[in-house]
């Protein structure tokens, strides 16, 4: 699978009415992509929009699809839109197009046309990366552990969120590559003679 790295934006003008597509990495849930939909929403208000149809994608098997037609006749917007998206490979998408009416009517078969062509330019511009699978994990060690669980977690390439002392020891946060994370663990237990509490947070 693939994910998003830009933010693309096209424009087409169909027998006088615009066609503005734009491309989004989103949260990768179907309550974070309906929230950033609202807010697309919003930004867009009080600007002549007639529609904004949708599609999106997300999980890390692309196994969640939604699209609306936003008021266009049944079947001509989102599902073209849709299927645009389902070809590219890539998930933790949005893909939406605003259309402002120019006064012509496109017919049905028009607007299939229009929203396909619509998805098709901005896909065209997309940046796209492998999608990595990554985990979240929080880690508690004694301070005498401190700088080498640091260095450990450092060289297995993880990001390291926040690092907190308390009573119970050093705490670190973060995440890195799933595939790495077996190996990190193993190693932080080592240094800190089992000591070391590991886990993944969901």
């Amino acid at each position: 699978m693939l994910v998003l790295n830009n933010q693309p934006q096209a424009e087409i003008v169909i027998k006088r009415s615009r066609f503005i597509s734009e491309m989004f990495a989103i949260p990768g849930t179907q309550e974070g992509a309906r929230d950033f939909l609202r807010q697309r929403k919003e930004q867009w208000a009080g600007q002549g929009l007639t529609h904004l149809v949708h599609a999106f994608i997300v999980g890390p098997g692309a196994n969640v699809l939604s699209c609306s037609d936003d008021g266009e006749p049944s079947g001509t917007a989102g599902r073209p839109v849709l299927e645009v998206l389902k070809g590219s490979g890539i998930t933790n998408v949005m893909l939406t197009v605003a259309r402002f009416f120019g006064g012509i009517k496109l017919g049905t078969g028009g607007l299939v046309k229009a929203y396909t062509e619509s998805a098709q330019a901005v896909l065209a511009l997309a940046e796209t990366s492998e999608l990595v699978p990554m985990v979240q994990f929080r880690i508690t060690a004694p301070y005498s552990c401190h700088e080498r669980i640091k260095l450990l977690l450092t060289s297995a390439g993880a990001a390291i969120g926040d690092i907190n002392f308390g009573g119970n020891g050093v705490q670190f946060t973060g995440t890195m590559r799933e595939e790495a994370y077996p190996a990190a663990r193993q190693a932080c237990l080592d240094t800190s003679r089992g000591q070391a509490e590991l886990e993944i947070c969901k």
